[in-house]
């Protein structure tokens, strides 16, 4: 599809990149040339030097031609006012970035009544994923398909664990019903097993299963899965205010620590029900005095990576808290995940694959029949689920005949609300929605699953 990017920021050059990784033609809009150029250098895109919310700047990107405009400038007000103006042009997909707490409640209105395909909220999707994590603390992430019936869990493997040294073959023994479908070990290595592979302790996995199974693997391996009570976030921004606003709904208490005098004012006004302490996050005295020791969860929100390291690195040695460290740089990442940063969450990736998994979905009517899509691993993987068609090749076809792709795993089978946990004579029907695991990237129907050079004619 032809897109076209409004915005060069740190959204903005991480959507282009993983739309360019998908094939599409992008053009790039921004009024400042050193973010053009850092983009242009790097990837094969357009770049347009110009302001976005004007119409001759527009068009010279070629949005009337355009399949989707996506606006993620600075302000809320520029974004909506772009998208408006590609409306006008005639571009029947928009999606803008809209940050503000103030527009969260009548977000809905605002993309009805400009015609938005999508509004997206980076910081306030950024801590929905926290907050999911914050009730099953078990997990480093979860990603969910099926409405929520599958459930992608990734977690690590400590020393003395019962999964350590395990062959997979040997996992049924615990009659669990989960599939570890993706193995993280060390900083590089990644894995889509098979029954001969072997877990060892330090291996982050990632195991697909229903949540009531999900629980039941975790109990089987004897991990706590009791959603935290105490919560402590260090930094009051919007991500913070976000979450502390699902946890306190969930019933937990939460505490904010804040440097700024006039963000605590206001956190103090809007979440009522919240402790919020005026101090410095990085000062060991006050964590102590505070009760960071005491703690189920603390996670570090505020706008410096640096800090946020810290202060996790820090939680981590005083306490037994879930540890949760936001990062906002790309960079260095090899560096960050050895680290005991605990969760790790990139807000401008997490912005993106909502925005990628609706490219996805528009497709759909193009041929594609993705119906949910996360990157994983550091985007070294791809989880999807699709429909099963009546015209699918795969269907009716016991899956060990199936001449699938190398790296690739059917980690779960939803028939009618009915979760499959796949073995070699199982089948796919249509009307299932398939939750596949693989390497590759680009999959678009049921049937790329298929390694093209192993089917029969």
């Amino acid at each position: 599809m032809n897109i076209v990017i409004i915005g060069a920021g740190k959204i903005g050059a991480t959507l282009t990149e993983q739309l360019l990784r998908e094939g599409h033609e992008i053009t790039v809009v921004d009024t400042r040339t050193a973010a053009l150029d850092a983009i242009g250098n790097t990837l094969d895109v357009m770049t347009v030097e110009g302001n976005g919310i004007s119409m001759d700047t527009q068009v010279e990107a070629g949005v009337p031609s355009a399949d989707l405009v996506i606006a993620v400038m600075s302000t809320d007000e520029q974004n909506l006012l772009s998208c408006l103006i590609a409306k006008r042009l005639g571009v029947g997909n928009t999606i803008a970035r809209v940050r503000n707490p103030e527009y969260t409640s009548g977000l809905h209105l605002i993309q009805d009544d400009l015609g938005l395909s999508m509004a997206l909220n980076p910081e306030l999707a950024s801590a929905t994923e926290i907050a999911r994590i914050l009730r099953a603390p078990a997990s480093i992430k979860i990603d969910t398909f099926s409405k929520g019936r599958v459930e992608l869990h990734k977690m690590r493997i400590d020393p003395g664990s019962i999964l350590d040294g395990m062959k997979l073959s040997d996992l049924g023994r615990l009659q669990s019903g989960a599939l570890v479908c993706v193995v993280e070990r060390g900083q590089h290595e990644v894995y889509i097993p098979d029954g001969s592979f072997t877990l060892l302790a330090g291996d982050r996995i990632s195991v697909v299963a229903s949540p009531k199974l999900a629980a039941k693997f975790f109990h089987k391996i004897g991990v706590q899965t009791n959603p935290v009570k105490r919560v402590m976030l260090l930094g009051g921004g919007r991500i913070s205010y976000y979450l502390a606003r699902q946890m306190l709904d969930f019933g937990a208490s939460v505490k904010i620590i804040e440097s700024s005098a006039a963000v605590c004012d206001s956190l103090a006004e809007r979440l009522p029900e919240a402790t919020i302490i005026h101090g410095d996050g990085t000062s060991e005295q006050l964590l102590a005095e505070e009760g960071i020791a005491k703690m189920d969860a603390v996670a570090s929100l505020t706008g410096i990576d640096e800090e946020n390291v810290l202060m996790s690195l820090y939680a981590r040695s005083v306490s037994s808290a879930k540890i949760v460290t936001k990062i906002n740089r790309t960079t260095f990442s090899h560096i960050i995940k050895g680290m005991d940063l605990g969760s790790v969450f990139h807000p401008r990736y997490i912005a993106a694959d909502h925005i990628v998994r609706y490219v996805r979905a528009m497709q759909n009517s193009l041929g594609s029949n993705v119906e949910t899509l996360y990157k994983i691993v550091g985007n070294k993987a791809e989880a999807l689920e699709f429909r099963a068609t009546e015209k699918s090749a795969v269907c009716g076809r016991p899956l060990m005949e199936l001449p699938t792709r190398p790296n690739l795993l059917i980690g779960a089978i939803n028939r009618e609300g009915r979760i499959i946990t796949p073995g070699g004579r199982d089948t796919i029907e249509p009307g299932d929605t398939v939750v596949v695991v693989t390497a590759a990237t680009g999959l678009n129907d049921l049937d790329d699953i298929l390694d093209k050079r192993r089917v029969k004619a």
